[in-house]
């Protein structure tokens, strides 16, 4: 009886290790390290941007064009917060209205147990009271849905080199 037992406890043991690795709950470290959205956006543009993905609006001022209007090609700057301390960014590859657009963007959902996957058309809401595109709520794989959680964002970087000079507004 006790060899049936250690096989049957070895048998539950084994199914429990790979239920976690299926959903990414155990072994995260062990997984290939894939990209990140700095990685991602950095290979998809020419913009030269480089560090945390929130120090990326600073960063352009001079260089790029930035507003808070969506336009396919220009990278979405998600803001510094506790829940995105290094920020985020994805490209624009679709505005589908004035509250929606489609993004690609890497490292976001965990997907097949994994993070650092790159994820394309992947949909954005602007859910600012002003529709000034400072708050979204963005497609979450694992739900399969529009996340809950409203991210701050900073604002829209635009592939275009900033005039030389700016007159008064």
């Amino acid at each position: 009886m006790v060899p049936a037992m250690t096989m049957f406890r070895t048998a539950i043991l084994r199914l429990t290790f790979a239920a976690l690795m299926a959903f990414g709950l155990f072994g995260a470290n062990t997984a290939q390290a894939g990209m990140n959205c700095v990685q991602f956006v950095q290979s998809q543009t020419k913009l030269g941007l480089h560090g945390d993905a929130w120090k990326w609006w600073n960063a352009s001022v001079g260089q790029f064009d930035r507003g808070n209007r969506p336009q396919p090609g220009s990278v979405l700057v998600f803001s510094k917060t506790r829940i995105l301390p290094h920020g985020h960014v994805a490209l624009v590859k679709a505005v589908q209205n004035s509250r929606s657009i489609l993004i690609d963007h890497a490292n976001w959902s965990p997907i097949h147990g994994r993070r650092g996957q790159v994820e394309r058309s992947v949909q954005v809401i602007d859910v600012s009271a002003k529709n000034d595109w400072s708050r979204v709520r963005v497609w979450y794989a694992p739900t399969a849905e529009v996340g809950q959680t409203n991210y701050a964002v900073t604002g829209f970087i635009y592939p275009r080199k900033a005039p030389l000079h700016h007159h008064g507004h």
